[in-house]
Order: structure tokens, then sequence, then C-alpha cells
């Protein structure tokens, strides 16, 4: 049946598991995987060109000859090769192999007839094939009547072999009717169904076996109507599945945090500003979420300086004014420390502890630390990845914020999840807490593209900040070429000698973290010379925590005035007087890491100024990163640009959900069709089921992997 393994012959044959192998490394194990095996390119094999017109050809256009041959030797000039000359009635062309098995001498024997495909380029004796592909014509054969595919492979795997085994599932696939239509009329329609929206059958057919009157350049920039198809049919199980299981999480229990007010409407009103009103809009969604008892799975996004924290804070006070714990994880200390220094500052005048762990600790702080989360007498916790650890028991956990979550693997974030004792029902929200599972609320600064965020982020609520509090400076950004390092340094020195500070962040080296290292040492050394009347300070990611913490402490007092660093400070650092960066060989940054870096600054009330160094020359993707971060300040426009340059499986970096990246959809070219399945998922799941669960088991076979965290 279609839906089986993909067979590679009867596996006792000798080779059979090496193939098997070869097929699995393509993730080719079923039939419906050699049948979404779709070509990478096509060749023309449905016609002959004379050899008498092949020189005319223009360059790297592959043609098609027939020809006898007149001889076959293997020469030496000035390297062993093997040379055939064949002739039509209109011309002769050589056939020359540098690399070539004694079977191809054999088979090209004279007065035989070949087909060879290639490219014709001049040689010194006329037209020739460099190692054409050809066969041997024992009798006339008929031109094939479609295109021929060219199939991603690997190594051991022939196209040959490949097109066979491709061709015997689509056969054995058809037989078993399993290339019917599975998807309602109600879903294709709006497509343009059938007219301009093939069906499957359709679409598979022409994508393999494409016409040669077919639109070469539609088929090669996938713009073809059958392309259209088969990526809207992988959006749409993409969709399918984080959907599905968006419901089954919500479906699950978590305590309900009710809407108490004690300790938030304390905190509102103790606070030195008022919420803007997207803050207030992102913390009216998150409330409610978490007044209803099943897992909030809710991501806070907003642009740097946009006020995320103290509605984490909020969300933190409901699940302490309901008895419950809240868990803060951060990637870095430098964050992690940044959240403990506000949450402390907002919640200790309430009478709740906030407790601090990290890997870093003394022993006998972090056992201190452990009993009182343990015991529940510390109602919210801070720390990195050192939360997660077997040793940290949560009394009962109700909340976890996860910052920057896109640093965390999937693993990491369970493991947090998971953490908890077995707790006391808890009021109307009473809820078994051996089932229960805590609520959880991702943040990033780091702000999602439209599209981005309906196709990879399907399976989560989002809010989103995309107003920044009163007060907060604009930055100005400033190209320099590295030529005008002189002009850069005076502006340092005029900053810092008005009482302001500075950063100096020095250049990514991807290729050598040591090299990077000694590239901030060396740029320290070098400053603290510059300016022998300023305090610099050198930071970086290999730096012992303590001497890190005790840097930033220094640099948060104003003690130091010119902080040198990696891109560790990228996030989480906030220093009201710091109103200049210098980003160092700025064109190695990316735009995210780039717009991070630049809100470190403009958060006090001077005017405040990113200085981009740059070192000519510039490649075309470095300038076309500079031209956008010096245009634009909106992280969303940034973001989108991101996307455009980089694509969603660079962009999403490390985001290890079970998702799988999109083989055929692009998420810019193919917007429209995104947002089709977008629409479409939720319409299949609630009124077409049955369809629903045919088309997953089409595309991943019962294999989906539903997001876990």
């Amino acid at each position: 049946m279609a839906g089986k393994q993909a067979p590679s012959g009867n596996a006792a044959k000798h080779g059979a598991d090496g193939l098997d192998a070869r097929l699995a490394k393509l993730g080719l194990r079923r039939d419906f995987d050699l049948i979404l095996h779709l070509p990478l390119r096509y060749e023309d094999e449905t016609r002959l060109t004379p050899i008498g017109s092949v020189a005319s050809a223009p360059a790297d256009v592959l043609v098609q000859v027939e020809g006898r041959v007149l001889g076959t030797e293997i020469a030496y000039r000035p390297r062993r090769q093997l040379v055939a000359r064949i002739e039509d009635d209109t011309g002769i062309l050589y056939l020359r192999f540098f690399n070539f098995y004694p079977s191809q001498a054999k088979a090209l024997a004279e007065g035989v007839t070949v087909r060879a495909f290639g490219e014709v380029r001049a040689g010194f004796f006329g037209g020739e094939m460099i190692h054409p592909r050809f066969h041997v014509l024992r009798r006339p054969e008929p031109l094939p009547d479609a295109l021929t595919p060219v199939y991603p492979t690997t190594a051991g795997l022939s196209q040959v072999t490949l097109r066979t085994l491709i061709e015997r599932g689509i056969e054995r696939a058809s037989t078993a009717h399993a290339l019917e239509e599975v998807l309602p009329a109600a879903i294709l329609a709006p497509l343009g169904f059938p007219s301009r929206f093939p069906s499957f059958r359709n679409a598979i057919d022409a994508l393999h076996h494409p016409r040669p009157d077919s639109n070469a350049l539609m088929l090669q920039d996938r713009t073809h109507p059958a392309w259209r198809r088969i990526k809207f049919d992988e959006v749409l199980a993409q969709q399918l599945s984080m959907r599905l299981h968006y419901r089954r999480r919500r479906a699950r229990t978590a305590p309900r945090l009710e809407d108490a007010h004690a300790l938030t409407a304390q905190l509102l009103k103790a606070l030195p500003f008022r919420l803007t009103s997207a803050q207030q809009r992102a913390w009216g969604e998150i409330a409610a979420d978490l007044n209803v008892a099943h897992p909030m799975h809710r991501l806070l996004q907003g642009d740097v300086g946009s006020g995320k924290t103290v509605v984490a804070a909020l969300a933190a006070l409901r699940a302490v004014e309901n008895g419950f714990q809240a868990a803060v994880m951060a990637p870095t200390e430098i964050l992690a420390e940044q959240h403990f220094r506000k949450f402390s500052e907002w919640l200790t005048p309430l009478g709740i502890r906030v407790a601090w762990l990290t890997g870093s600790q003394p022993k006998s702080e972090r056992r201190e630390t452990l009993e009182a989360i343990a015991a529940g007498e510390a109602p919210v916790v801070v720390g990195t990845h050192a939360l997660f650890q077997d040793k940290v028991k949560l009394a009962k956990l109700g909340l976890v914020i996860v910052d920057e979550q896109h640093r965390f693997g999937v693993a990491q974030r369970l493991a947090l999840r998971k953490k908890g004792g077995d707790g006391d029902e808890a009021g109307s929200g009473a809820t078994d807490r051996n089932n229960a599972e805590p609520h959880q609320l991702m943040m990033s600064a780091t702000p999602i593209p439209r599209t981005l965020s309906m196709s990879y982020f399907a399976d989560l609520d989002v809010s989103v900040i995309d107003e920044l509090p009163p007060g907060r400076q604009p930055v100005v950004t400033k190209l320099v070429s590295d030529a005008r390092r002189s002009e850069v340094m005076a502006r340092i020195r005029e900053a810092c000698g008005a009482g302001r500070q500075a950063y100096w962040v020095c250049p990514l080296i991807e290729e050598s973290e040591a090299l990077q290292l000694q590239t901030a040492i060396d740029t320290y050394e070098s400053l603290s010379v510059e300016f022998p009347e300023l305090h610099v300070g050198l930071v970086h990611g290999r730096l012992p925590n303590e001497e890190k913490a005790a840097v930033m402490a220094a640099f948060v007092a104003g003690e130091i005035q010119l902080l040198v660093a990696t891109t560790v400070i990228e996030v989480g650092v906030d220093v009201a007087n710091a109103s200049m960066m210098v980003i160092e060989h700025a064109e190695r940054f990316g735009l995210a890491q780039l717009h991070q870096l630049r809100g470190r600054v403009g958060r006090g009330v001077d005017d405040s100024v990113c200085i981009l160094l740059y070192q000519n020359p510039l490649s075309q993707g470095a300038r076309d990163r500079l031209k956008v971060i010096y245009e634009q300040s909106d992280g969303f426009a940034i973001a989108a640009a991101d996307l455009e340059q980089r694509g969603p499986g660079e962009y999403l970096g490390a985001r290890q959900s079970g998702a799988p990246l999109l083989r055929f959809a692009d998420l810019v070219a193919d917007a429209e069709l995104v947002e089709a399945a977008h629409a479409a998922a939720e319409v299949m799941l609630d009124e077409y089921p049955d369809a629903a669960r045919k088309h997953l088991e089409r595309w991943l076979g019962g294999r989906a992997e539903f997001m876990q965290a």
C-alpha cells in the first residue's frame, strides 16, 4: 500500500541494506516520501539537436544528440582520457571522458549508435562534450514525452535508480487510489480550484513528468500552479499539526490563577510610570489566559525597551496571589541578573521574596536558595539554566516565564515546566497537581514577522507590545568607515567627558571564539591607553561569573565610563546613563544582533547615538544589512527584512520545536498561501476532521512531531 515503507527490493538481496540507508539519509521511507521528493530542476531529452547545429547552442545549455560512433581511443594528451567521435548527417562531435570505466570504452565501439546529452564546447578538433550522459541504442527508441527530472540525491544513489524508485512509488500509490483528493472543495475553491489550482494528483504528475511545452521558468522558480498546490498542502500540514497540538494542550489541566487584584493592584499603584496602552492590552490577554484552568502557552513579543518585563512581573504576581510560585528563566547570567534586580525592586516592597539561582553561586548560598524554593518560602525564583537541574524542586509551580525563549531548546523548557512537587488543591481553581502543568509565558525582544508567526509559532497565542514607553529617546544610527576611526575616538572622549557612558562592542568572529576573546582583550588594552583619563572595563562570555557581575555592577554604578564588550551584552543590560555605542566591524553582525545591541542605549533622557564602524570592501549582503539598520528603527520592519534576507531556517536558529522547516514553501514569496493555510487549518479541524487526519497522514505519515514546549 502507498503508506508503507518505500521498497528498495528484497532486503535479502545484495546491496539492499545500503540502498535503504541511502534512501533514509534523504528521508525516504514511505511511498509518499518518494512522491513528495520533488525535482530540483529538469533536463530536456524530448528533442534531438543536429550535430551540425550544436556549435551555435548558447553556453551552459544542455543539448541531446544522436550519432554513429566513428572510432574510440584512449589517448594520453596530456592525461589519460577516453575520446569517441560520433557523426550524423550534419557533422561530427567528440565525446571526451577524463574519468572512465573500461565498460564505457567497450560500449562506445565503432559502428554503434549512441544518444548523448551534455554541454557542447569548442575543442581543438571541433565541437566536443565533456563527460556527457550517454546510452547505446540497440534498436530505435522513441524520445521521452516529458522533461527529465533531476532530484536531490546523495552519494551512491544515482538519478536513474532514484527515478525508478519514485516511478514505482507513484504507480503503487495510484493503484491504491492514494493520490485522490483529500481536501474538501470548500477549502480549495478560494484558491482557484480546479481552473488555476490543480488537484493533488495533477500537481504531482506535472512536477514529476512536466510536458515539453511546460513553462520552464515557472517550474524553475516554483511559481507554476503545480508548485503552488504542493506548497499550500505542505503549509497546511504544518498548520494542522501545530494547531492540533495547540488544542490538545488546551485540553490539559493547569491551575486557575484568579483575578485577586491584591498584589497586582499594589504594584501598578507603586510604579513610577503608567503602563502604555499596548502593555495594558498584553497584560489583559495574559490575565485572561491565567484565569482559565488550561495551560497558557503565550508568546509576549515586543521591541527592545517596550516594557515586557513589568508585564511578566504582573503575571508572576498573579501566580503568587493564588498561592503558586513563578519561575523566571533567562539564557545568560547578565540577563537573569537584570531580571532579578527588576523583580526585586518591584516585588520586595510588597513582601515577596525573590530568589536568585545560577550555576556560579557559592554552595552555601545555593543550598539555602534551594531549600527556600522547595519549601515555598520564595514565591518567585529567577535564574539561568540552573533552574531546570535535577536538584531544583519547586513547592508549587504555577507559572514559568522564559525570556529570549528561542535560545533554549525543547528539552530545557520541558525540564523547567515539569518542576514542582505535589501541592494541595487551590481554591476554585482546584487542580490535581499530579496531572496539572504550569502556565508558560515566553518573551522575545526579537519581533517575529507575521508570516513566521502564523507558521512556526502557530501553536502559540501571541501578545504584541508595539508601543514604546513615553520618554524613550530615539537612537541616532551612524555608518562610519574604519578609516574615520579617529573621529569616533573624539566622540567617545566628548561623551564620557560630559559625564555619560559608552559601550564599545568588539567584532563577531564566529570561526574562532579564542580569537574573538583575544580581540576583545586587545581592544580593551588599546582603548585603556587611548583614554587614560577614563575608567575602561571589559566583559566577555569567558570571564568568570563573579568578575562579570562585578564589572557590570561597576558600569551600572557609573564607576566604569567605557565598557568594552562582546555580544554578551546583547540583551539584559539597562544603563540609563549610557548614551553611546560603537559596534566595531558592524558588517559581521546579523540584523537582529545589531538591533538588540543598539537597544542598549537610548534608555535615559540624553540624546543617544549608535556608531556602526565598518571596514571596506563590503559584500552585498553586509551592505544590505547595514542599509536596513541605518534606515529602520522599527523592530518589526527589521525582522521582516531579516527574514527576507536569511530565510526561515537561519532566522529561527536553534528553535528546536519539532515543527519541520518548510521544504517547498517560502514564507516571503508565498505569504498568500501561508495566510490561506492558516485560515483553512481551523476550518478543517472543526468541520472536516477526517480530511485533516488524511492530509496529515499523507504529509507526515504518522510522524507528526508536535511541539512539546
